[in-house]
C-alpha cells in the first residue's frame, strides 16, 4: 500500500504527514514516522530494563535441621531462579546462598550466614548453578540449629547473546542447553515441577505451609478435580 502512494524508502516515509498516516493505516506507523524524525514516542517506562538480580527464597513450613533437607530446598530454589534467568534471556556471573534461623525465637540458638562466588563463566545452566549452590551451602551449614529460611541470589547478569564459551568447554554443552530448553518447555506446558532435579527431593516437607493455597487445577496434574458418575 505504501508503494502505491509513492512511499518507497525510509526518507519517503519520514517526509509523510504522520497524522495522515495514522488515519490511513495505524498509530504504530505514525509513531514510526515520528521516531524517524527524532521524536521519541516511547516513555521510559515502556521499555523495561533487564533485571539486575534474581532472588528465590522461602520460609520453611517446619524448622529444618539437617543438611540434606537444606540441600533439597536450595536445589529447588536454584532451579526456579535458573528458569527465570533463561526466561529473561540472561546469564548469571555470580551466585549467593544464604540460610538463617527464625528471628522470632529469641530463646533458640540463632545463626545467619551467606556466601557468594564468581562463576567460571556466566551461565544459565541449572545443573552448574545447583552445583555451585551446593558447594556454598556445604560451607555455610552449621549443625545444631533450626533453620527457618534459605534462598539464593543470582547477580552480575548479562544478556545470553554475549555468551562466551571457554576454550576447552565440555563436549556436552550443546546437549545441556537442549536439556534446559526441554525442561522449561515441559514445565510451562504441563505445570511447574513436572520435570525437576532429583536433588530437590520428592517429599519436600520443608515447603511453606500451603493449607490456604487455592488448588492449581490448570497447572498440576495431581490437582485436577475428578468427577465420578
Amino acid at each position: 500500500k505504501l508503494e502505491a502512494l509513492g512511499i518507497r524508502s525510509a526518507a519517503d516515509l519520514q517526509a509523510t504527514d504522520p497524522a495522515w498516516l495514522g488515519g490511513q493505516f495505524s498509530v504504530v506507523l505514525a509513531r514510526t514516522v515520528e521516531e524517524l524524525r527524532g521524536v521519541s514516542c516511547l516513555d521510559l517506562e515502556d521499555v523495561a530494563p533487564p533485571r539486575q538480580q534474581i532472588m528465590t527464597s522461602r520460609s520453611f513450613g517446619l524448622p529444618v535441621t539437617e543438611l540434606a533437607e537444606l540441600r533439597q530446598a536450595v536445589t529447588a530454589y536454584t532451579t526456579r531462579a535458573a528458569e527465570k534467568l533463561r526466561a529473561d534471556g540472561q546469564l548469571a556471573g555470580e551466585i549467593q546462598v544464604f540460610i538463617r534461623t527464625s528471628p522470632f525465637k529469641p530463646d533458640a540458638p540463632s545463626y545467619s550466614g551467606a556466601l557468594q562466588m564468581h562463576l567460571p563463566e556466566p551461565t544459565d545452566d541449572t545443573l552448574r548453578l545447583v552445583k555451585a549452590a551446593g558447594f556454598l551451602l556445604q560451607r555455610l551449614y552449621r549443625p545444631g540449629f533450626q533453620y527457618q529460611k534459605a534462598g539464593i541470589l543470582l547477580s552480575e547478569l548479562q544478556p545470553a547473546t554475549l555468551r562466551q564459551r571457554q576454550l576447552f568447554a565440555p563436549a556436552d554443552t550443546r546437549r545441556r542447553d537442549t536439556l534446559m530448553t526441554v525442561m522449561d518447555q515441559l514445565n510451562r506446558k504441563m505445570g511447574q515441577d513436572t520435570l525437576f532435579l532429583a536433588g530437590a527431593g520428592i517429599d519436600r516437607s520443608w515447603r511453606m505451609r500451603q493449607g490456604n493455597r487455592s488448588p492449581r487445577y490448570t497447572t498440576h496434574w495431581a490437582e485436577i478435580p475428578v468427577a465420578r458418575a
